[in-house]
């Protein structure tokens, strides 16, 4: 058992065990096939749904488990130890689809889209990067004009998860919808359902990792939504995507830890069963140090991660914790996966082993989610320094 695990309740220790063996029965063995053929896994995403991952963080009353965000964080990092691409179809599709309805949604648009989303038989997505935004979120120029009863949507996204599967209901879409009185942008949210005329969902990429994950490009030509498709208040897009993506810092710092975990799991068990000049690589101090350096990276991104989760739980500032945990733990997952891949040799090389798909999958939890470029400006920012 993770010895952070330990500091935990016995209800968090629970579902961490559970989804762990749910990862382990169910993912595991057509994580490669799915990786291999670059497909998305509706099986495993439909038996997801059954125990209720994607309702974790939702109230019962909403139809959810009753947990928390760190119940869903739990859960992320069991699923991304053994598949990144699962983990992340999560993430972001409660983190930034259905927790965004629940927290600003109407009570209509709760009606209309919850249901599905909270019981995994739907899934949403989040345009907001844009082709020329890169890591500035303010950087916006897709449009959303008013146009009597209806917002008229013109612009395009890029690196959209989840926005092209058969189960996906609808995109959340960061708009330019107006000026305010100082000349600055006036930034909303509007629901865009899928299937809209002018909403196109461009041809997939074709990424080094993440293979069984969807993404996208999007493109609005003269898209027309009705006026009560707007998510939240008029021109507070900013503040609240802001906010998601602070708390989508944490549940990505929790999906790098599973990465990460994942690649000392598979090097311990290879460091025991591969043999060289008569005993196993783990007796030989270089393998086994590297191990070693491997398990306490892992630990202390874990308790970063925690630590983040604990202060927004108790409604605390927690961005600069959320940015701390993101970049040490992204760096744990791909500094593992290196570690993992030398471990393994000449099969760390092949794609039918684990730590392979590993380090495909690590490189863009140092991107994702602002940069690790961009976590450190905020880090430093919150001492005082005026990084640029």
């Amino acid at each position: 058992m993770n010895s952070a695990l330990m500091q935990l309740s016995e209800e968090y220790q629970t579902l961490a065990e559970t989804i762990r063996d749910f990862s382990n029965k169910e993912i595991a063995p057509v994580a490669a096939h799915h990786d291999r053929e670059q497909t998305f896994p509706y099986e495993v995403i439909k038996k997801m749904g059954a125990i209720g991952i994607f309702g974790l963080p939702f109230p019962l009353e909403a139809g959810g488990m009753g947990g928390d965000f760190l119940s869903l964080c739990l859960a992320i990092e069991e699923l991304a130890r053994v598949d990144q691409s699962v983990a992340v179809t999560v993430e972001a599709g409660v983190g930034l689809g259905s927790m965004l309805i629940f927290r600003y949604g109407t009570d209509e648009q709760k009606e209309k889209y919850l249901p599905d989303l909270i019981a995994g038989s739907a899934l949403a997505g989040f345009g907001l990067t844009e082709p020329d935004g890169g890591s500035d979120a303010g950087h916006l120029r897709t449009t959303a004009v008013r146009d009597g009863e209806e917002w008229v949507i013109n612009g395009s996204k890029t690196f959209i998860t989840n926005s092209g599967t058969s189960i996906t209901s609808l995109v959340i879409v960061a708009c330019i919808t107006g000026t305010k009185a100082d000349g600055s942008k006036e930034l909303s949210t509007i629901i865009v359902p899928n299937g809209t005329p002018g909403f196109t969902v461009e041809p997939s990429y074709f990424k080094v990792g993440w293979h069984a994950s969807d993404t996208h490009p999007l493109s609005f030509n003269n898209v027309r939504v009705p006026a009560g498709n707007l998510l939240g208040e008029r021109g507070r897009g900013y503040a609240n995507f802001l906010h998601a993506l602070d708390e989508g810092r944490i549940a990505i710092a929790a999906l790098a830890v599973g990465a990460a975990q994942g690649c000392v799991d598979e090097s311990l068990r290879y460091a025991k069963e591969r043999k060289t000049f008569g005993k196993a690589i783990g007796d030989h101090q270089s393998i086994a140090f590297k191990i070693a350096e491997m398990q306490t990276r892992t630990h202390i991104a874990r308790l970063a991660y925690y630590h983040a989760a604990q202060l927004m739980s108790e409604g605390k500032d927690f961005k600069t914790a959320a940015s701390i945990a993101k970049l040490v733990a992204s760096e744990a997952a791909m500094d593992n996966a290196r570690a993992a891949t030398q471990i393994f040799g000449g099969y760390g090389f092949m794609d039918e082993y684990s730590v392979a798909r590993h380090y495909r999958d690590s490189k863009i939890l140092e991107i994702g989610e602002g940069t690790s470029e961009v976590q450190k400006i905020l880090i430093a920012r919150s001492l005082g320094l005026h990084a640029e």
